[in-house]
Formats: C-alpha cells, sequence, structure tokens
C-alpha cells in the first residue's frame, strides 16, 4: 500500500498526537512526583506546642489528555497520608486520603525539544479528607488548623519537585538526540 504523504505541519501536528499520551505523561508525572515523602514535624497549634508529622504515599497519577489546538492534561495524583500530632503526653493518629490536580501542556520548543509543561499545584489544587481516631483528635485537628498546613507543605513539596534536575529530565524530550540515537540509516 502506498504511502498517504502529508505536510510538514501535518507531520508535526499527528507527531504530537502519537507522542504524547496518557500513559507517557503518567510515567513522567509519577517519576516527578515520586512514591513517598514526609511532611514535618510541623509546629501547629496555640503555642505551637503540637508536631504535626505526616508520611505521603504518592499512588499511580490518573491523566486525562485534551485534543485541541494545544494538547493539554488534566491529571490527579491520589495520596494516601499516615498523620501523627505529637502533643507530648498523646499522640493521635490519623488517616488521610487525598489528592493533587495538576494541569500540564505539551509544548514544542527549538532546536527539536518535547516539552511537558506541569504548572505548579497551590494549596487549593490539594483535596484532603480526614479521618480521626476520636473527638478529641478530631477537635486538636481543628484547632490546630492542620488541614491547611498539610496541604501548604504538599503543595511546596511538590512544587520543588516538579524543579528539580530530575524532573526536567523526565519533562523534555530531545527528539533530535533520540533520532540519533535510534537511526540505523537506510
Amino acid at each position: 500500500m502506498p504511502e498517504e504523504h502529508m505536510t510538514y505541519e501535518e507531520f508535526g501536528r499527528s507527531f504530537f498526537e502519537v507522542a504524547v499520551t496518557e500513559e507517557r505523561v503518567g510515567d513522567a508525572i509519577a517519576a516527578i512526583a515520586g512514591e513517598e515523602f514526609t511532611v514535618g514535624p510541623i509546629a501547629q497549634g496555640p503555642g505551637r506546642i503540637a508536631k504535626v508529622t505526616a508520611v505521603v504515599n504518592v499512588q499511580t497519577p490518573v491523566v486525562t489528555r485534551h485534543v485541541a489546538e494545544q494538547i493539554t492534561f488534566s491529571i490527579r495524583i491520589p495520596l494516601e497520608i499516615d498523620m501523627v500530632i505529637d502533643l507530648r503526653i498523646d499522640k493521635p493518629r490519623f488517616k488521610v486520603f487525598g489528592e493533587i490536580a495538576l494541569k500540564a501542556s505539551a509544548l514544542a520548543a527549538r532546536p527539536l525539544l518535547l516539552i511537558l509543561d506541569v504548572h505548579k499545584p497551590r494549596p487549593t489544587d490539594i483535596a484532603i479528607h480526614v479521618t480521626s481516631t476520636s473527638l478529641r483528635a478530631e477537635v486538636l485537628r481543628i484547632v490546630a488548623g492542620v488541614d491547611a498546613e498539610i496541604k501548604r507543605f504538599i503543595a511546596a513539596h511538590v512544587s520543588g519537585e516538579i524543579d528539580s534536575p530530575a524532573s526536567r529530565k523526565a519533562k523534555i524530550i530531545d527528539v533530535a538526540e533520540q533520532l540519533d540515537s535510534t537511526w540505523t540509516g537506510i
């Protein structure tokens, strides 16, 4: 069957739609987000006597691709968080489930780069649901403003990871370099 020719512009658009898939973006985001990180201890509450520590387990990202003039992605990263509030005399534990909502765009750059531009999350892009083991623990969590601090620290951590050197490598593909390494000639 003879090949159907297309313009260079059509080829470029088709290349992007084939190269930048939900699976590949999910893999890049997983590399950026990592698997686990610890937040704290954070001093909270009246007199900042409570010390909050959270171990955040990052789950597999869920990616939805939107193809329009620009290819964009809605990304949801589920989180499982084990949180402890150390009051010196008591250490209530909490189970927290959450999610980070990210946005990303597939961009082209010179000389021949494919870039995944991941927007940094704000605390409002992070949703958490906390289950407490007791009424006292629940009151403590609310009075100490723990939820807002956890969101703020998660947003700061993820923003730092987006800017890291390892993340840059996961977000930028040098297409010319990839072609040079795989081209065997005719």
